[in-house]
């Protein structure tokens, strides 16, 4: 199919979806104008509280922000994080164990329990009544990070960090279903700090200020640019086993991500050759499909192949333990972490810890 073809069913689907868009953005308005007017109460707490999310439906890099998060505040203060559990087959308020799996608790927060033993991690498809909870269960808790609760109105967080995508900026997005908005781009003045991630090694200060121009950000927002630093893949079942990627590598991609342009490109300047094997986001596989991976490798007629995916996925993949040890498959994991560009690092951090040091009850 042609690009030109390509554009027009795109802009024809556009076209279609718009009144569903246009009805969906409508009731999203009026909820924020009942938040905004009081009608509707949001709920505050004696403790401060660092809401982390987007405007739109995944991909913008929530995770890896919050464990910077968590490395850097997890050293001074004690430390919680409330997710909803996406996609966990367990429902109520739940305090994530290592031992767990993602079918209890949900990908993200075991993947945050497991790396982070000594942190609070825990699940609630309510995150007013989850927070209480987890209060309760640990008085000693001095913060909260609320997982992708941008849009949960009903907790008044001190501090509001939104994430864009530097290639899919939310100013230039549109509603569901027509686009990838959960709510109009105004929503973004609920935010006292815009993270803008997955920026390009390239980005310069000029793009970066044309960046900010669109954003068309309130005096009181604050933006900062990131880009992900990619680690030394480790075998999924043995962390000190470590594989340095090459140009003679070929790699077997594994991914059920919202968005993988962004580690696509940095495969395919790393090693010789990516088989991409790609599925929805949070994507629960199947043992028939991590059967497929390993006739893919099989079939594969490369040699140095190993099959690779992310930190996320390899917590969804471990349900299959038992038959990628008895496979003997080389899946190796590949890590990564949050990297702050033109010298942010530092003014980023400063501001975080001057919410915290204001914070009022």
């Amino acid at each position: 199919m042609s690009y030109l073809c390509i554009m027009i069913r795109d802009k024809l689907v556009f076209i279609l979806l718009l009144p569903f868009s246009l009805i969906y953005g409508f009731v999203v308005s009026i909820r924020n104008v009942l938040y905004a007017r009081g009608i509707l109460k949001s709920i505050s707490f004696d403790i401060p509280i660092i809401s982390l999310g987007n405007l739109s439906v995944g991909g913008a890099g929530k995770s890896p922000h919050i464990e910077y998060l968590i490395t850097f505040l997890k050293p001074h203060i004690k430390l919680a994080t409330l997710s909803r559990g996406y996609r966990r087959k367990t429902s109520g308020f739940l305090s994530v164990t290592p031992y767990m799996t993602a079918d209890q608790s949900g990908d993200e927060p075991l993947q945050f329990k497991r790396k982070y033993p000594d942190v609070e991690v825990a699940v609630s498809e309510s995150r007013v009544l989850g927070v209480p909870k987890l209060l309760g269960s640990q008085p000693d808790i001095q913060t909260v990070l609320l997982d992708d609760a941008f849009q949960h109105r009903s907790i008044k967080p001190g501090m509001n960090i939104l994430l864009t995508e530097y290639s899919k900026p939310y100013f230039a997005d549109f509603v569901m279903p027509s686009g990838r908005l959960r709510e109009w781009p105004s929503g973004a003045s609920r935010a006292d700090i815009i993270i803008v991630t997955k920026c390009p090694n390239s980005i310069t200060e000029e793009q970066r200020d044309d960046f900010i121009e669109k954003l068309s950000i309130d005096a009181h927002q604050r933006v900062y640019f990131t880009r992900y630093i990619y680690g030394s893949p480790y075998y999924m079942y043995n962390g000190s086993q470590r594989l340095q990627l090459s140009e003679d590598h070929n790699v077997i991609l594994v991914s059920a991500i919202a968005g993988t342009d962004y580690l696509n490109r940095y495969l395919e300047e790393q090693v010789n050759f990516v088989h991409p094997l790609s599925f929805e986001d949070h994507h629960d596989f199947s043992k028939h499909e991590v059967a497929q991976f390993k006739r893919v490798y099989d079939n594969m007629d490369l040699q140095k192949k190993y099959i690779l995916t992310t930190e996320k996925d390899a917590i969804r993949l471990d349900k299959h333990r038992e038959f990628l040890l008895k496979e003997r498959l080389p899946i190796f994991v590949l890590p990564l972490k949050v990297q702050f560009l033109f010298d942010k690092e530092e003014a980023f951090q400063s501001q975080i810890k001057q919410f915290l040091l204001d914070f009022k009850v």
